[in-house]
């Protein structure tokens, strides 16, 4: 969820963005009880005290911000993603956001997922405050994901559902992905919900010699 086709994300601005950037990866592999506060400082190269600086409200708030800054960056990359696609259709949209799971898995290995995925099987059983950012991080992602469909000609009525039907699949399969350490249930995810995707966008109309005579 935080990795791009076209690289990492942009290098952090600031050592706060650093130590944000930091904690979603850390989350990503070792779930929110699994990250230490100590290990985020070290891995971030963060000066002593930082923590306490920054998030003066503890490690609840340092996740908090590490959700909502991985969720505004998949969304961020769905946006990009439409300006690239070719042929520019929900299918090809769909597979640019498992092409991005399937560079990783083959460049990284299965390690790290995503880390909302990580988070809700952890922690929000016992956490409300957590429970609600996953919720609200899933839903950024689902309302920029929705948006594309629209922009890709699926009618708004459809957006939302489809939106998150693709966002249903796409954490299934990496689930599945990761414990086979294979990356078939993602190719399988892609091929299947194609067909599904592209019979709910309006086709896209050509324009005649009667429409270029209008606007001349």
């Amino acid at each position: 969820m935080t990795s791009d086709a076209e690289g990492d994300p942009p290098r952090p601005t600031s050592m706060r963005e650093r130590i944000v950037r930091t904690a979603s990866e850390l989350i990503r592999t070792k779930g929110v009880s699994g990250t230490s506060l100590r290990e985020v400082v070290a891995a971030a190269g963060a000066p002593r005290g930082s923590l306490q600086h920054y998030f003066p409200d503890g490690k609840e708030q340092l996740v908090t911000e590490a959700l909502l800054w991985a969720a505004a960056y998949a969304a961020g990359r769905v946006a990009r993603a439409v300006d690239r696609l070719d042929p520019p259709t929900p299918s090809s949209l769909f597979t640019a956001m498992v092409d991005q799971w399937r560079t990783q898995f083959r460049s990284a290995g299965y390690a790290a997922g995503c880390p909302l995925v990580a988070t809700t099987a952890d922690t929000v059983a016992i956490n409300a405050n957590l429970r609600a950012t996953v919720s609200r991080a899933f839903d950024g992602w689902h309302s920029a994901v929705a948006s594309a469909l629209i922009e890709l000609g699926v009618p708004a009525a459809r957006s939302d559902s489809l939106a998150l039907l693709m966002l249903s699949t796409l954490e299934g399969a990496i689930v599945l992905a990761r414990a086979r350490h294979d990356i078939d249930p993602l190719d399988v995810a892609a091929a299947e919900l194609a067909p599904l995707l592209d019979a709910a966008a309006r086709p896209r109309r050509r324009r005649t010699t009667t429409d270029h005579q209008a606007t001349d």
